[in-house]
């Protein structure tokens, strides 16, 4: 490393204040925008650690104009910084290499510097990340399309600075769902946990430890995602999904439980344990009162040996408490992220409203 290792969002905070705002000052005076950290980035979410500096990570900014001045101003901005930047700020390289590649490595320099200093609008910058302008309230679709991941990364993150405050503005609008919409995917979560809940015991019943184990773990992964939604927190994607949950206060006892039932090799006690987490989570959602409340007590499926929560028990309470009929319609499939798991899909704003705006239009056929 070049400098003893120091949280990205700090370092992005003394590129901005004592690099690019003193050169913003002096070429630019008056001029309107707001400067953050926000986007891609493990730094965003705030995990980054000393392994995170071997790409794209380092001293980094997005920089947010008026669209007006964003195209009178934009390139002669980037062009300042390239020549005038100094080359590192705190030991760390401004300078990234190769330049226009999808993966950056901070690199020394001598000549000019190849920043990542992003200078766009926020109606650009929020259709790339989100795939709508989010200027405007978002409406149905564009909650259900955007990944957790993508409301994660617009919302994490630090604005340094924010003159117009627009940027600010649409942050506050993006900060949580509507509580209809959030009972709803609350729902659908619930429903992915009761469409595979009694499958570990079954198939280690049937001889199948490998499968038995492997469903605990999609079950865990599961829980996790209810627990996060549970906390009014996006669940990131999986690389983050422990982290943010074991930030989560008060989810010691569903973590150990969880724990338990994807390393014990007990198939009883892994059923066990995973209701454990269950009942947890519903009794959390019940102190909630987003829904009339449900007992969350684990009880037999049907006449097998197999311990399970009756998860649409408590999807079933949510539905009755969605007040707004458009939500109310929705197939239980829940978010982008609820029924599609290929990153590539996920990674493509466009395509991710493409398939949503498919199970809507479905759903009204």
């Amino acid at each position: 490393m070049f400098a003893p290792f120091m949280p990205g969002l700090r370092l992005c905070r003394f590129f901005y204040a004592e690099a690019v705002r003193p050169l913003l000052d002096e070429a630019y005076p008056g001029l309107a925008y707001a400067a953050a950290r926000i986007g891609p980035g493990s730094e965003v979410l705030g995990f980054d650690t000393a392994r995170s500096v071997d790409h794209d990570w380092g001293p980094r900014l997005e920089l947010f104009l008026s669209s007006g001045d964003a195209e009178r101003h934009g390139p002669g901005i980037a062009a300042l910084l390239t020549e005038r930047l100094p080359k590192d700020v705190h030991g760390w390289p401004t300078n990234f290499e190769p330049p226009g590649a999808r993966v950056r490595v901070m690199t020394a320099t001598t000549g000019p510097v190849a920043h990542r200093v992003l200078v766009t609008d926020v109606a650009t910058w929020s259709v790339q990340q989100l795939g709508f302008d989010a200027r405007r309230e978002p409406d149905l679709l564009d909650w259900l399309a955007t990944p957790t991941q993508r409301l994660a990364e617009t919302v994490g993150g630090e604005v340094f600075h924010d003159g117009p405050g627009e940027l600010t503005a649409l942050r506050a609008r993006l900060r949580w769902y509507p509580d209809d919409v959030w009972r709803h995917l609350l729902a659908a979560q619930w429903t992915r946990i009761g469409e595979e809940e009694a499958f570990p015991g079954r198939a280690a019943e049937a001889g199948d430890e490998l499968g038995s184990r492997t469903v605990a773990a999609r079950l865990a992964r599961e829980v996790m995602r209810l627990c996060l939604l549970l906390a009014r927190r996006f669940p990131p994607y999986s690389k983050w999904l422990g982290s943010s949950f074991a930030s989560l206060p008060e989810v010691d006892r569903i973590a150990a439980a969880l724990r338990d039932a994807v390393a014990t090799g007990d198939p009883r006690r892994r059923q066990d344990a995973l209701c454990t987490a269950y009942e947890a989570a519903a009794s959390w959602q019940n102190r909630l009162a987003l829904a009339d409340p449900v007992e969350a007590t684990r009880r037999p499926y049907f006449d097998r040996p197999f311990p399970v929560i009756e998860a649409g028990r408590f999807a079933a309470a949510l539905r009755a408490r969605i007040s707004d009929p458009e939500v109310a319609g929705l197939p239980l499939a829940g978010g982008i992220d609820q029924f599609v798991d290929s990153t590539d899909a996920l990674s493509d704003p466009h395509l991710t409203r493409a398939l949503t705006a498919a199970l809507l239009n479905r759903r009204r056929c």
